[in-house]
Order: C-alpha cells, then structure tokens, then sequence
C-alpha cells in the first residue's frame, strides 16, 4: 500500500502506532490470493483519494462509509465507480440533486476521479472490503486512520468544505472545528434516506462552489 508524499508527512505519526501496522498486516492477508479471498479495491487503488487529492490541494471532503463490495464496482473514491458500471443508487440521486442544483445533466460516466483531481478528498471511513461481504473490514483499524485523516484536516488546514451525509458521516465529522471550516450536513443519497426528503434539495454542491468563491477558491465542477 502506497501513499502520497503530502500525506505521509502529515500523517507519519499515525505509521508508529500499533493499530496501524496490525492493519497493515492483516489487508495484506486479505488481499493474498493463496487465501482464497478477493478483496476491493484493487490494491494499487486503496488510497486512490489520497493520490487524486493530495493534502496541500484539500478543499472539500466527502465522508463515506464502505466501498462497494461488487466486481470492478470500487476505486477507492467514496461513492465513485469505475468507468463503464451502472451507477448504484446513492450516486444515482447524487447526480440527481447536481441537476437539480446546478442544472447540470447526468454524466456518463460514475468515476469521481475528475472531483478528485479538482481537490475533492473521497473518504471512506473503511478503506478495503471483501467481495459480497459489507462491512467485513470493517473494527480493523481503518476507522482510527480515517479519523486521524479528519483530525488533521481540521486541525492544519483552514476553510475546508466538509460534506456529511448521513448519521454515521455526521458522527465521524463530530470533531471538525467549525469555527474556521465550513460543514453542511443532509440525509445520505441512499434510496432509503433520499425517498424520505432527508437527500433532495439539500443543494450542497452550490453551497460549496458559493462558499469557495467567497473565499477565493476556484469551485468545483461537479
């Protein structure tokens, strides 16, 4: 697993602690085909959201949860897809409330690299998962990391967007210092969260974009 020179500086302390290299240890046996096991994203992919979005670029953050269990689904971006997978449903009303939003058409295409690329950080709270098993990485230590990813963020970084969505996002955003960062918070996109009104209308996205022009930053392209 490789990461992004911009984070390491920022976050070496985190690869002393103990969970960190447990974690290490056990994706790694994960992830070894002489078990028997296939496990997403690609290995080369699992920090894809940090080396999109290096830490001096950081401008918005999305917290997600699990990536996508399903084959060639997950690319190590929260709720983003690979080229040519039919959107799952959260990232189907996600791109329902840009076009609504911002009157913006449904892209062809699910992977969110090019928000990514824009200074978007992708997060998942897990960062690995085994194929048809939701949740089965989940309480090895990826929680702990993510959690120090926030943390830092908050702490060395001024005026970042914080998108959560959802309770568990707004749970692990609980420590953001909004006093300089600017937090909006929703239902999750989730047909479940969504059909309940608690997702549509939310317009997040033109919240971000009116907040980073307002302070200077080029806003996103959605």
């Amino acid at each position: 697993m490789k990461l992004h020179e911009s984070w390491k500086s920022v976050l070496a302390p985190e690869f002393e602690q103990p969970y960190f290299k447990q974690l290490t240890e056990f994706v790694r046996s994960e992830y070894d085909a002489a078990h028997g096991k296939v496990c997403f994203p690609p290995g080369a992919e699992i920090f894809s959201a940090f080396d999109h979005c290096p830490f001096d670029r950081v401008k918005v953050v999305i917290i997600g949860q699990d990536p996508y269990h399903g084959p060639r689904q997950a690319n190590g971006l929260c709720f983003s897809v690979h080229d040519g997978i039919p959107f799952p449903p959260s990232l189907v009303n996600i791109f329902r409330e840009i076009e609504t939003d911002l009157g913006q058409p449904i892209p062809k295409s699910g992977n969110l690299e090019r928000w990514a690329d824009q200074g978007v950080l992708l997060l998942n709270a897990t960062l690995t998962v085994r194929q048809g098993e939701a949740g089965s990485h989940q309480g090895k230590g990826w929680e702990t990391f993510t959690d120090a990813v926030i943390q830092t963020i908050s702490d060395q970084k001024q005026q970042v967007v914080f998108l959560l969505w959802g309770g568990f996002a707004k749970k692990k955003g609980a420590r953001i210092d909004r006093s300089k960062h600017l937090v909006l918070e929703s239902g999750h996109p989730s047909p479940l969260s969504a059909n309940k009104g608690h997702w549509f209308g939310n317009r997040h996205f033109s919240k971000a974009n009116d907040y980073l022009k307002g302070i200077g930053k080029t806003p996103v392209g959605w």
